[in-house]
């Protein structure tokens, strides 16, 4: 949770620095551009934040039927179309401590409960979907996500990120750890930049090396990626 709400932080720092012009610009998330990337943002955040909105976002998306997270995303987008960017900024500077706290204190029996439907792993077409836990929704995948759509604000704004070792690097080592149990190979990866870092598993095996930002997007399903990368980590 402490890596939770420092990702909220760098997120909103991220949309205060864009210019007029970059809230149009396209995503490598198809059919959205950043306006619409940090609808769905501040969505999430609004679902983290209040039972009641978490409920009314589920239920509507579930009505809307086809896969459940894209019913979902696709509802956060549609019902902020009339909502200014400064208006996104200010509301995500609003929620997101609140959405923090809310995650923080989900209690430990839904946490160990299993979700009722299945989820897509990667961001592929053909990617698998599996049964998860609300605890690894809440404590992992909603802090990946935020964190995997400031990569792809990057991105289409040609600004780097701001990345540390101690945030970034341990998510980027959280995800690590999951593709190495996922692929259950022997490898040895080494990650460059400010959250890259080296990690050996087994001995033998295909020796790997690339950017952690780019590690990560491959894995999500950003991309072309074979062999171990390949194996796709949910964001």
């Amino acid at each position: 949770m402490t890596l939770a709400s420092e990702e909220y932080d760098r997120v909103l720092v991220q949309l205060r620095s864009l210019s007029a012009e970059d809230w149009s610009r396209p995503t490598d998330c198809p059919a959205w551009d950043i306006r619409a990337l940090a609808s769905h943002l501040l969505g999430m955040a609004e679902m983290s934040a209040s039972l009641r909105e978490q409920i009314r976002q589920m239920r509507k998306a579930g009505r809307a039927g086809g896969v459940f997270i894209d019913a979902l995303t696709g509802l956060q987008v549609d019902e902020r179309r009339d909502t200014s960017p400064a208006q996104i900024v200010s509301r995500f500077a609003e929620v997101t401590p609140r959405a923090a706290r809310g995650r923080r204190r989900t209690p430990g029996l839904l946490c160990r409960r299993t979700m009722p439907d299945a989820q897509p792993v990667g961001g592929k077409p053909d990617s698998p979907s599996e049964k998860w836990t609300f605890g690894f929704l809440i404590d992992v995948i909603l802090t990946r996500d935020p964190w995997l759509h400031r990569t792809n604000i990057a991105a289409a704004t040609g600004r780097p990120m701001h990345l540390t070792a101690d945030h970034d690097g341990l998510l980027v080592a959280d995800v690590v750890a999951e593709w190495a149990e996922r692929h259950g190979r022997p490898c040895s990866l080494t990650l460059t930049g400010p959250a890259g870092g080296s990690w050996s598993f087994g001995s033998g095996g295909p020796v790997l090396q690339l950017d952690a930002v780019e590690f990560c997007r491959a894995l999500s399903g950003r991309g072309a990626a074979d062999g171990l990368l390949a194996v796709e980590v949910p964001f």
